[in-house]
């Protein structure tokens, strides 16, 4: 009789996701967005998220044969990244910028580092600020889809104006932006979608959503308003939540989102941008590897070291 006995070191937990199905449920999450964002920009909506995609999976599967490596674009992380670089450009983004994103998101962040899980932010924030800084024209340049004219106002520019738009046009995205702050209704409905699955935990986002709000308040401040406008759901739901650039423990996600909401109000409320999310989630991946080591469990049997004397 065969040996059933299978010994194997620790962890002992299976599951049976992978990366793949993760990656395939983000993109699930993704699309109510996408579709949304056709719906009010029009057809330059999905051409630039189809070419931005297509990009992010050629130049990871031409690195990996490049220097020889396992060719991993069948997990769909390079799929997942190159719709939320996409969602953090304008409708009238010219699609060889967008190549451009794609080129610095996978082969400069994501491998040149090692690739899935080995990156030191989010590809696509670092990719949207890269876009930013290179092509600020660009990206802040937007299409109103009512008047179908252009313009480098969003709702965040006109907060607290006569010129600010109502809590329903910010719900259904019917005003100039990026493609993934526009519809916030399909990004929350993709944020539950995500969590419902437990691709996600709602630690970091409904922290950072919190803080956010409470920051509002005591700035005086709309918190609903700044809620729905800009990059922020997108960046709770989507970008703040990936694995490998957020903290594993629950006291450490609880960290990092009150971390996220007080850089992106200092930003929003202080600094000349109206913007404030990618530089929030860039500079707390920066210091997720600090938050782990002071947030991780004991190790069951081993006392912890004191400082300034030995474990007893």
């Amino acid at each position: 009789m065969a040996n059933k006995l299978i010994v194997t070191a620790a962890p002992h937990i299976t599951s049976a996701d992978s990366t793949s199905k993760i990656m395939q449920r983000v993109c699930i999450a993704l699309v109510p967005t996408l579709i949304a964002s056709v719906i009010i920009f029009g057809i330059s909506s999905l051409i630039l998220t189809v070419v931005t995609v297509a990009a992010c999976v050629l130049f990871e599967y031409g690195y990996c044969k490049l220097v020889g490596r396992e060719v991993t674009i069948d997990d769909f992380s390079a799929v997942v990244t190159g719709m939320l670089l996409a969602f953090n450009m304008p409708a009238g983004m010219p699609v060889w910028m967008a190549i451009v994103g794609a080129f610095i998101a996978i082969v400069i962040v994501k491998q040149l580092f090692g690739g899935l899980g080995y990156n030191f932010a989010n590809p696509a924030i670092v990719g949207r600020i890269a876009l930013a800084l290179g092509f600020t024209s660009r990206m802040t340049t937007f299409i109103d889809p009512v008047t179908d004219a252009v313009s480098s106002a969003t709702p965040l520019g006109v907060a607290g104006t006569e010129n600010a738009v109502s809590y329903v046009t910010l719900l259904l995205g019917t005003h100039g932006g990026v493609l993934g702050e526009t519809c916030a209704i399909t990004l929350i409905i993709g944020g539950i979608y995500l969590i419902v699955t437990k691709v996600i935990s709602p630690i970091i986002p409904v922290t950072y959503l919190g803080t956010v709000a409470v920051l509002s308040l005591l700035a005086g401040r709309d918190p609903i308003y700044q809620l729905l406008s800009g990059g922020l759901m997108l960046g709770a739901f989507f970008m703040a939540t990936d694995y490998v650039t957020s903290p594993t423990t629950n006291k450490g996600k609880l960290i990092f989102g009150i971390g996220l909401g007080v850089v992106t109000c200092m930003i929003r409320f202080f600094a000349t941008m109206n913007e404030g999310v990618s530089f929030a989630i860039l500079l707390m991946n920066l210091v997720v590897p600090y938050i782990e080591i002071n947030t991780r469990q004991d190790k069951l049997g081993i006392a912890k070291v004191k400082k300034g004397g030995a474990a007893k």
